[in-house]
């Protein structure tokens, strides 16, 4: 009824001691005439031993495994783990604390895109194109018109 003892029925019949492999070494006690029929024979019943064997063994993992699913399965109507909540890192809660104080005596925070336009980071603040801060070295660019907010003033320009 389990592979083990599945197992141990091959061994009694198929094994090196086994009931079959006995039958075929008397096949030299036999007139020659007759050896390739009961031989012919023996291997059939073999074979026969064998595909018994190995749709037993299919059949018993089969419902092993069969059982183990059942036993593993999920229930998806019970609540969930709930989320590990870390912490905020040092220099982003006192950046919060200082954005805190500078607003109880009447700042605002003013946020803004990284990736400006020339307009916005240049021409509107009066920068003229011969200004030594629109240089190559000095600004990084995407393209002609995008680049690199080069200061915090474009903030200051589109609020």
């Amino acid at each position: 009824e389990d592979v083990n003892a599945l197992e141990q029925i091959r061994v009694h019949y198929l094994g090196k001691k086994g009931e079959l492999t006995q039958v075929m070494k008397t096949l030299g006690d036999l007139p020659a005439e007759e050896r390739p029929k009961v031989g012919a024979l023996i291997n059939v019943a073999k074979e026969k031993v064998q595909d018994a064997l190995n749709a037993r063994k299919t059949e018993l993992e089969g419902a092993a495994l069969a059982a183990r699913l059942a036993a593993e399965r999920i229930d998806v109507t019970l609540p969930g783990r709930g989320q590990l909540s870390g912490g905020l890192h040092p220099v982003t809660r006192t950046l919060e604390r200082i954005e805190q104080c500078f607003s109880r005596i009447g700042y605002e925070v003013a946020e803004g895109p990284e990736v400006e336009d020339d307009y916005h980071n240049f021409e509107a603040l009066n920068i003229p194109g011969h200004h030594p801060a629109r240089a190559m070295h000095d600004t990084f660019y995407f393209n002609a018109n995008m680049l690199l907010r080069t200061h915090t003033s474009p903030v200051q320009v589109r609020t």
